[in-house]
């Protein structure tokens, strides 16, 4: 599910503009503050198995079962060894994933035009303001 686009993005931005005052922004908002959640998990796992960071060619089907059982293995490590320095490393909430794709361009969108079918779009887009809604009703203007 994509952000907004020409709506603000980016946590620096909001802590330099200020709360949210719509409800996309709203949306871009939380879709920021969990996507880098997401990211530094994946740099936790990536920094403990590097085949995730240089995945070779593999099919997608080989790919996706790679990464659930590194999944798997690194959950496992985490309830025996409850004091694991990667997670140290990366735990700071603080911290910004860097920037790799402008969320307001036109290259995340026309990347996802390439994969998803356009019903698939039409029905994230209709998700996409349903939860901006919901959001909105949680958060207040």
């Amino acid at each position: 599910m994509t952000p907004y686009r020409n709506t603000r993005y980016w946590l620096r931005y909001f802590r330099r503009g200020g709360r949210p005052r719509t409800k996309k922004e709203k949306f871009n908002q939380a879709h920021s503050q969990l996507r880098n959640v997401i990211e530094r998990a994946f740099g936790v796992l990536k920094a403990r198995f590097p085949i995730l960071d240089k995945m070779r060619r593999f099919s997608f089907t080989t790919q996706k079962y790679l990464v659930v059982a590194t999944m798997a293995i690194h959950n496992f490590l985490r309830r025996i060894r409850l004091n694991d320095e990667l997670f140290r490393r990366f735990e700071d909430v603080g911290l910004e994933v860097s920037n790799t794709i402008e969320m307001n361009s036109e290259s995340a969108t026309s990347a996802t035009q390439h994969v998803f079918r356009p019903q698939d779009q039409t029905f994230m887009h209709q998700l996409r303001d349903q939860v901006a809604n919901e959001l909105d009703l949680l958060v207040g203007v």
